[in-house]
């Protein structure tokens, strides 16, 4: 599992029974997280005198915040030179995902390493975590997202971190249209990013599920990539899927074009209060063979 360690900003406190209490800069937040089904003890109970707020989930689905002190809109944490705005989302949401910091380290060194103007897609791209971490290695960024309360609030990333006026297209756009589209345009990536959801609807309604629909658009993918890509990163937080599939899909579609090296596996992160890992998600990529 690869684990994100380098964070000051963010800091996960402590995780029971369902819960994981996290600091955001120096706001508190006690979130549900599936995976905590291990117990030590009532947190917001044990930390009551530190949490701004909890979010509840209903029975129903869905759920709301409870505010415990006085909350700000929105507010800031940084990372490396990176900066990101923080919100209350509904279902639990904050904006961000810290142990994507892990994929953000590994994109922005391979970019560096690159004698050339690398052309990134990210697709599914959410709040831009990825787009700000290659815009901050000198890459080129096309971010596409069929919300486009989230493509504006990508924006507000990329200028909060000073990169406003790097290369970078918005697009509020169904993902498989907007590839099937670049193909025809003939347009070609250096390095791909996705994060599909498990399931989803794009701008014209397009049913997206996983299950059915991944190996399709990485197929379709592999036709928009150059002649020397450099990566192929793709995370997932669907229940029950094995980063092995990812592993599969990758191997079947992308290193049928280009020979390269495949690896995948858990991200995670580190709990302060026994030091116990928290997985969060899993990841397939592949990359160029280092020639050197």
């Amino acid at each position: 599992m690869k684990v994100a360690e380098d964070w000051k900003d963010y800091e996960l406190i402590a995780t029971s029974n369902g819960q994981k209490l996290e600091r955001w800069n120096d706001i508190y937040l006690l979130r549900p997280d599936p995976q905590v089904i291990w117990g030590q003890g009532d947190l917001l109970e044990k930390y009551h005198s530190l949490i701004h707020a909890v979010y509840h989930r209903s029975n129903k689905g869905g759920g709301n915040w409870e505010n415990l002190k006085p909350m700000p809109s929105s507010w800031q944490v940084k990372y490396k030179g990176l900066t990101f705005n923080i919100k209350q989302m509904g279902f639990k949401h904050t904006g961000l995902f810290p142990e994507q910091a892990v994929n953000w380290d590994l994109m922005i060194e391979k970019i560096k390493k690159e004698k050339r103007k690398i052309k990134v897609l990210n697709l599914f791209a959410y709040t831009g975590g990825a787009t700000v971490a290659c815009l901050s290695a000198g890459a080129s960024v096309t971010h596409v997202d069929a919300s486009r309360g989230m493509v504006d609030w990508c924006k507000e990333n990329v200028k909060s971190s000073g990169y406003e006026k790097a290369e970078v297209r918005y697009l509020v756009d169904d993902v498989i249209k907007f590839v099937k589209r670049e193909i025809r345009r003939g347009n070609q990536y250096d390095a791909i990013i996705m994060d599909p959801p498990s399931y989803g609807r794009g701008t014209g309604k397009e049913v997206w599920d996983i299950e059915k629909s991944l190996n399709y658009l990485v197929s379709l993918c592999t036709e928009i990539l150059s002649d020397d890509p450099l990566f192929f990163l793709i995370n997932s937080y669907t229940t029950g899927l094995s980063s092995t599939v990812l592993k599969n899909i990758l191997t079947l579609t992308v290193d049928k074009k280009k020979k390269g090296k495949i690896t995948c596996g858990e991200i995670g992160l580190k709990e302060k209060e026994n030091n116990l890992v928290l997985p969060c998600g899993i990841y397939g990529r592949w990359e160029k063979i280092d020639e050197n």
